[in-house]
């Protein structure tokens, strides 16, 4: 998941996936774009940003029941 330290969506994203992989086993890496510009210029207007398996699975909300769905595939 790719957030940022002062991203308030972020916060709510990261509770979401978090409440979702206390029921599915999944590895999350969080990923803070702060001071990164390559990284600020592709998901700053974007965040949160979470991708599984290296595609983009859910932008500035994530859907608990969406991503149950998506790690099930």
């Amino acid at each position: 998941m790719y957030h940022a330290a002062d991203c308030h969506l972020c916060v709510r994203a990261l509770e979401v996936v978090r409440e979702v992989q206390n029921e599915l086993e999944f590895d999350l890496e969080l990923v803070d774009i702060g001071g990164k510009p390559e990284l600020e210029g592709r998901y700053r207007e974007h965040l949160p940003v979470v991708e599984i398996d290296g595609e983009r699975a859910f932008t500035y909300f994530v859907d608990a029941e969406g991503l149950r769905r998506r790690l099930s595939r």
